[in-house]
């Protein structure tokens, strides 16, 4: 086996036998990111230098018994709206494209104290706005399975690298489905954890009622492995939860003989591609095959969500993003007449125009004589869909649903945004009702484009979940390898 096609399960276990270094590990994968990179644009920063003398550490580290944790020299992506001490943390957009964080987010923290490698920071769409990681400053990503197409978004970035065998582990956030809708793109696992099991602190806002950090992997062991590495409580966070976190990959092959799962008919509405309707109804039969009893249910609320995700996510954009104005940090408009066209040339020069859309659209729902015709209404619908999944769950273990509508799109196919902002119909109800949910590769199309599955579970329900995304996965054909074909 290629060092750069190792799990986080493998590559661990090759380093405690000593059969590879970290150092030859890191150099694997960066020689990996050397010959493929320039094909799919994943990365906004690659951190050879600092990635390389970590890996040294580790080494000397396990030469001496006193490895960090199972973890210690495992590289790892982190997307870039992620603060990384010393390292630019840009979120691919022009108004902090010099920024250099003085300090670390609470998950990098935790890699580092576990012996995690950073090994580069990763593309996304410009401030995590988009779904298809075709909004950043720094030019677009590609899907490593056809070069034509997107990877997703807006942790486009992170999935293309794991599925672009970059590395093993990448952290990526989901507001609305970023993690998942790209992981199912891309062939791999992307799983969103409950709303507080992972801090904040650090993630640049984009929606802070919905924004969560999660991991990005090639299996969903590793998954729970890397859930294992970065939940906990950080008294930093507010919303961060002080509760006792499970060892998530106890009883993860323990199977689903018993297990409900419910199958809402509304997600199987219009719009959804035959060949992803094939691929979950095949992903109903593999668990009802392994004991799982899977009924069709409701959500009856499921229409309305997408249109009060973008007015509750759009509003607080706004307030989040009114920090930059060119006095305190980042970019600065040179030519400006006063105060307030300082403002105006700065945020005019500094964002692209899908962020320019959503703060106009979140000033709008704010604005007064519409504040109560759409930013209150929409958090009535937000607790209307809670208050549906938590009926759901009284009678259910898990949910399963598609995590997009179809495979990957071609790029520049959806310059429409109306469109464009359909292909997270499947994702956004999780992020407003604080649940978690984990994408699980589980066909090709015809096309040779993966498909994903989504599971759905309950507040802190990720060791039912994941003992469900792994049973589908063990039932599911192997994915193979991308193939890098297409392009411009």
């Amino acid at each position: 086996m290629k060092l750069y096609d190792m799990t986080i399960k493998q590559a661990s276990d090759a380093l405690q036998n000593k059969q590879i270094s970290a150092v030859e590990l890191t150099k694997g994968l960066l020689n990996r990111i050397e010959d493929k990179e320039q094909s799919v644009s994943t990365l906004n920063t690659v951190c050879a230098d600092f990635a390389l003398k970590e890996a040294e550490a580790s080494d000397k580290r396990r030469a001496a018994n006193t490895q960090k944790s199972m973890f210690d020299g495992i590289p790892a992506i982190i997307k870039d709206n992620i603060c990384t001490k010393g390292i630019k943390t840009s979120c691919s957009s022009k108004i902090l494209e010099n920024f250099v964080p003085p300090y670390n987010a609470h998950v990098v923290e935790r890699f580092a104290n576990q012996g995690i490698i950073t090994l580069g920071k990763a593309n996304l769409d410009e401030f995590a706005m988009g779904s298809s990681t075709e909004n950043s400053a720094f030019g677009a990503t590609s899907n490593p399975w056809d070069l034509s197409r997107v990877p997703g978004g807006s942790s486009g970035g992170s999935a293309a690298a794991v599925s672009a065998s970059f590395a093993p582990l990448a952290l990526g956030s989901d507001t609305g489905g970023s993690i998942r809708q790209p992981a199912s793109y891309c062939g791999v696992v992307g799983l969103k954890p409950t709303y507080g099991a992972v801090s904040r602190y650090g993630l640049v806002a984009f929606a802070s009622s919905l924004d969560q950090i999660g991991p990005i992997t090639r299996s969903v062991e590793d998954a729970a492995f890397a859930l294992n590495a970065i939940c906990g409580h950080d008294k930093r966070d507010t919303t961060s939860m002080d509760v006792e976190y499970p060892d998530y990959t106890q009883g993860i092959s323990d199977g689903v003989k018993g297990m409900k799962i419910g199958l809402p008919k509304e997600y199987f509405a219009d719009g959804l591609d035959t060949e992803v309707k094939d691929a979950l109804s095949a992903a109903v039969k593999a668990l009802e095959s392994q004991g799982a009893i899977v009924e069709e249910t409701t959500l009856p609320t499921f229409e309305y969500a997408l249109t009060a995700y973008y007015i509750i996510s759009s509003a607080e954009a706004t307030s989040n993003l009114s920090r930059y104005d060119g006095v305190k940090y980042g970019y600065r408009a040179s030519d400006f007449d006063g105060i307030t066209d300082l403002y105006t040339q700065t945020r005019n020069q500094g964002f692209g125009d899908e962020v320019k859309r959503r703060m106009m659209l979140g000033n709008y729902v704010l604005s007064s004589g519409y504040y109560d015709a759409y930013y209150m209404k929409a958090l009535k619908v937000r607790t209307l869909i809670k208050q549906d999944f938590d009926a759901l769950f009284e009678k259910y273990d898990c949910i399963i649903s598609p995590s997009a509508p179809a495979p990957a799109f071609k790029a520049g196919e959806k310059s429409d945004p109306m469109q464009m902002y359909l292909t997270d119909i499947y994702t956004v109800p999780v992020n407003i009702a604080g649940l978690t949910a984990i994408s699980v590769p589980c066909a090709m199309s015809n096309l040779g484009l993966p498909i994903g599955i989504q599971l759905i579970a309950k507040p802190m329900g990720e060791p039912t979940m994941l003992k469900a995304a792994y049973a589908l996965e063990q039932a599911s054909p192997p994915m193979g390898q991308p193939t890098f074909k297409g392009g411009a």
